[in-house]
């Protein structure tokens, strides 16, 4: 019997030794990020009704002039609740802003390394060689100015064009580009949705989390309000990594659908519309019936990794 004490004795101490050692040399060898996050600034997700129409001016020769700044940033992001993920932002945001001009406009846009990587913003759409922002990689404190003329009214998008695109894009290096024609669209109420992901163990091989502007299920906690009868438009551009396809669901109705907005009639009338990435356009439509209507990607996979929200639709 004492044996048998002694054994179970020791047992125990040494169950109690290694339980210790394994919480002492785990506490060694988690990642430093934490620390070094701490001096990190939050960005945020992107809020859908904001859309920056740059500062606005007059050239000799009559022309309008908009010109906006984008800033790239290093900062931490809780891209779901309670997972944090060190992004590189433009703005401040992930997705970054939605920029928005007038066709004929004439844009300037300057762009401000304060990573401590190179960047470039290239952006979709007609432009000069030097504005593309495919070789012009803009070092850690450098400054680029990229010009052009807006030409043919559609949806567009900017991201970040350095080596390796995917890394900076699964970071969170994209934004929206809209150009308005000349005739503005009629009214309706306006969102940009971006959808995105994130490969959070950053082995390229699968991503982790899903959204929609940026942060998981965002808009399951705090539904977008919608009114019966009130003309709704979004522009929805789809800068999923990895998965080749994404793509955009509603329910209780069914949508005009326009294909990278650059026509003035839609291409098709849906419910549901699957997008490869980079590819954008417009979506119309109007709730008839008030209540509490879901919209999500169709992959269910997206949809229970954080791509889903509600419109909560009133009188």
């Amino acid at each position: 019997m004492m044996n048998k004490r002694l054994w179970i004795g020791g047992a125990l101490i040494l169950i109690v030794l290694a339980v210790g050692s394994v919480n002492f040399f785990s506490a060694l060898s988690k990642p430093t990020r934490a620390a070094s996050d701490a001096a990190m600034p939050e960005a945020r997700p992107l809020d859908p009704a904001s859309f920056d129409y740059g500062k606005k001016s007059t050239a000799p020769d009559g022309r309008t002039v908009k010109e906006f700044e984008i800033v790239a940033e290093d900062r931490t992001m809780e891209i779901a609740d309670g997972v944090e993920m060190p992004v590189w932002s433009f703005n401040g945001t992930v997705p970054g802003p939605t920029i928005r001009v007038t066709e004929g406009d004439y844009v300037r846009i300057k762009f401000t390394n304060k990573s401590k990587f190179p960047h470039t913003v290239h952006l979709h759409g007609i432009h000069p060689a030097k504005a593309d922002g495919t070789f012009e990689s803009v070092a850690p404190g450098g400054t680029y100015v990229y010009e052009f003329t807006a030409e043919l009214p559609g949806l567009y998008l900017f991201h970040c064009h350095q080596e390796p695109v995917a890394e900076h894009i699964n970071q969170g290096m994209y934004g929206t580009f809209i150009i308005d024609p000349k005739t503005p669209r009629p009214p309706a109420k306006e969102l940009t949705m971006v959808m995105n992901s994130y490969d959070i163990d950053f082995d390229g091989e699968a991503n982790e989390f899903y959204t929609v502007n940026g942060k998981a299920f965002e808009y399951m906690d705090n539904p977008i309000e919608l009114k019966v009868g009130e003309p709704v438009r979004i522009y929805l551009v789809n800068m999923t990594e990895i998965d080749p396809l994404n793509s955009f669901h509603i329910h209780g109705n069914m949508f005009k659908y326009y294909n990278n907005g650059t026509m003035p009639e839609p291409d098709q009338i849906t419910d549901n519309v699957i997008l490869g990435q980079g590819q954008r356009g417009i979506i119309e439509f109007t709730y008839k019936y008030p209540g509490k209507y879901l919209f999500h990607a169709h992959q269910s996979e997206f949809s229970s990794l954080g791509w889903k929200g509600i419109f909560n639709v009133t009188e």
